[in-house]
């Protein structure tokens, strides 16, 4: 069992390495999850908030497809505990192929394990999902 809880900040600067002291350090915990020396947690709200920060136009304004590449990779990492991962690469999919927000696209993974197919929703950005129908009612 994971005994430490890996935050946005550590992936924020392995991805983007613009702090070079906190990249630095950031680099030396992720090789050792990669390599299973080290075995860390981290949750839904981590994933989110990385991929709101590399999105965002104020700050990083990274590709989506970069995005999903960079995530793929740390949530694949054999010392990272992610319940659910398969849902999460799935989120990252739609993500980097549609014009779904994070959010959205985890949705509709989180909807697809669950089969659960109609959504509750004013946002029309699902009626573009295949599989989903939304409703408004």
């Amino acid at each position: 069992m994971a005994s430490e809880f890996l935050d946005a900040n550590f992936v924020l600067r392995y991805i983007t390495q613009d702090a070079p002291d906190q990249s630095r350090k950031a680099r030396a915990v992720i090789e050792q999850i990669a390599q299973g020396a080290r075995t860390v947690t981290t949750s839904e709200s981590v994933i989110s908030e990385v991929v709101h920060v590399l999105s965002s136009k104020i700050l990083y304004n990274l590709p989506r497809r970069d995005i999903r590449l960079h995530l793929i990779t740390i949530i694949n990492l054999s010392g990272l505990k992610l319940p659910n991962k398969k849902t999460y690469l799935r989120a990252l999919d739609l993500f980097a192929s549609s014009n779904l927000d994070f959010v959205d696209a985890l949705n509709v993974a989180q909807m697809e394990r669950m089969g659960i197919s109609v959504i509750l929703s004013f946002d029309r950005d699902f009626d573009k999902v295949s599989g989903i129908t939304r409703r408004e009612e």
